[in-house]
């Protein structure tokens, strides 16, 4: 089990905060540094100092790193044209030297797009969208060098794109398709995913969203493996009190994390995270929500990802 470190900055936290927790990641041995990509805060907090961009923040610590990769969890549709959406990824990629993964998704937070003139159309054509964008993200990385890519549909047209930059994985990076949608999300994942992700669901529910996208898979065809993972609000202690204190930084209650996320002493997180490795998980993405509390990764790497 590969274990990723998944954090919130609209919660409030700067490119400085940031790149504190990501280098932090990388040197305790943590497989990735996984950011949200919002720009209004959620719930009770500031969200101080605002937004920022989640490929700007990429590109950026793409060149402060060395190992660990770099992705969201996951890039909105509906904030990005797809052509240009493409250069950003292919550039922070190759500024990265091929670490980034890209997780792409509906958009589904209105409030954020009617904060910053963005528009929100109804999910159905969301969808529409989200299936075009990765149509045209595999169009235009995979086209040869030296050719041009041109794609029409309902939303999105581009004609003769010379379909550079290049990323540097052929084809593109790794693309990370998750939410617990019955129909539409297995079929988006079967076609176009690397990797299907379950964010914040309890086991249970987890597999069964595996077992759809699995059906989905044999019913396309699919002989392409697909990698499955989870995400999950992370609040370890050594000790039930550093538990609670934990809990109470992030203003959530011990009992409610230790039902819908991962919260407990480091054994217990060891015995949770072998349960989504019993589903044929892969990769767990750990949302860390203090983004200033670094003894927390400590405690992770030494206590939990050093057994699983």
């Amino acid at each position: 089990m590969r274990l990723r470190i998944f954090t919130e900055p609209q919660q409030g936290a700067s490119y400085d905060t940031q790149l504190a927790v990501a280098k932090a990641a990388e040197d305790l041995g943590f497989d990735a540094f996984f950011r949200s990509d919002h720009f209004v805060k959620m719930g009770d907090v500031t969200g101080e100092p605002g937004p920022t961009d989640s490929w700007v923040t990429l590109g950026a610590l793409a060149r402060e790193t060395s190992r660990i990769r770099l992705g969201t969890l996951v890039t909105a549709a509906t904030f990005r044209y797809p052509g240009p959406l493409a250069i950003a990824v292919a550039q922070v990629d190759q500024m990265s030297g091929g670490r980034v993964d890209l997780g792409l998704g509906t958009g589904w937070f209105e409030q954020e797009h009617t904060a910053y003139g963005i528009p929100f159309p109804s999910l159905g054509e969301r969808f529409e969208r989200l299936e075009e964008q990765l149509e045209i993200l595999a169009g235009l990385w995979g086209t040869p060098a030296g050719e041009t890519f041109s794609f029409s549909a309902s939303h999105y047209t581009l004609t003769d794109s010379p379909a550079l930059p290049k990323p540097v994985r052929a084809g593109g990076p790794p693309i990370i398709i998750g939410g617990f949608g019955a129909k539409r999300t297995p079929r988006l994942a079967a076609r176009y995913a690397d990797e299907y992700n379950v964010p914040f669901h309890q086991v249970r529910d987890t597999g069964e969203a595996f077992g759809r996208v699995r059906a989905a898979c044999a019913e396309a065809g699919r002989t392409k493996p697909m990698v499955y993972s989870a995400a999950q609000v992370v609040c370890c202690g050594r000790d039930e009190a550093e538990v609670k204190r934990r809990a109470d930084a992030i203003g959530r209650q011990v009992s409610e994390l230790r039902d819908n996320g991962l919260a407990g002493t480091p054994g217990e997180l060891v015995d949770k995270i072998g349960r989504f490795a019993e589903l044929g998980a892969e990769r767990l993405y750990l949302q860390v929500l203090d983004m200033h509390d670094l003894d927390h990764l400590e405690l992770l790497a030494a206590e939990v990802m050093s057994k699983v």
